[in-house]
């Protein structure tokens, strides 16, 4: 009987073991699943987002596009003037100056930084190990009263003053549709450096049978809402590059 209780005491523990480890993974399952399937996620070549940011009482209108080969861009249109805030073509990143109102390439540690964000496309855990990046269930926890998973997400590292830092990134799936509803990571530069910032995540949409979140309250408390998202929307390639800057009579 002892080594039938023995046997018995390890087949449990097999079975246990194996479930715990594999928690993180059912909960991004399910979340991929509810949202439309990883098959549908994977199919998707480019993404543009259309909406408003707020900030210093301004309503700021928005567009962002991301496509699978890594390139993404963020134009704004401030007080009726369009302009370009990044751009990234996959290799190069370029800004603008609000300054002078001119284009200028993004350092080195700052592009860096962005090739590996764009791996982050169309979504961070779409293919997840695959991307490098590994999962831990931290536990059970209650965010602005609702129930959530607490998941931690480690990317690649980033570069900070070119010394490598982890990348992590606690996600709150909701335990009813498991779909993150707040994301929390600490700063690492500026005067807000080692401080934790939260993004909330709510009014989930469906898009060609995926969902995403339209509104999304930024850690500083600005607010971005979405008007619309397009899936695989015609996408001028051009529009990446940087554009030449003619030289002044004072480079002359």
């Amino acid at each position: 009987m002892k080594i039938l209780k023995t046997l018995f005491v390890l087949l449990l523990i097999a079975s246990v073991v194996p479930a715990s480890a594999q928690t993180a993974d059912e909960i991004i399952s399910n979340y991929l699943e509810n949202t439309g399937g990883a098959e549908a996620w994977n199919n998707i070549e480019g993404i543009k987002y259309a909406g408003t940011a707020n900030a210093q009482g301004m309503t700021i209108p928005i567009e962002y596009y991301q496509t699978k080969d890594g390139k993404q861009l963020l134009k704004i249109n401030l007080q009726g003037q369009e302009m370009t805030q990044f751009s990234f073509d996959g290799d190069k990143m370029w800004t603008t100056n609000f300054m002078t109102m001119l284009p200028e390439e993004a350092d080195a540690e700052a592009t860096h930084n962005m090739k590996n964000q764009a791996m982050d496309f169309p979504d961070p855990f779409v293919n997840y190990k695959e991307k490098g990046y590994t999962v831990e269930l931290i536990g059970d926890e209650t965010m602005e009263g609702t129930e959530t998973f607490k998941i931690k997400l480690t990317r690649k590292p980033m570069l900070v003053d070119g010394v490598e830092e982890p990348n992590v990134t606690f996600y709150y799936f909701e335990k009813e549709n498991f779909v993150p509803i707040a994301t929390e990571a600490e700063v690492k530069q500026g005067p807000m450096k080692g401080q934790m910032l939260k993004d909330t995540l709510s009014d989930y949409q469906e898009v060609e049978g995926l969902y995403f979140p339209f509104a999304i309250t930024m850690g500083g408390g600005q607010p971005v809402t979405m008007t619309e998202i397009v899936i695989n929307p015609e996408i001028d390639e051009a529009m990446f590059a940087m554009p030449e800057v003619e030289e002044t009579e004072d480079k002359k």
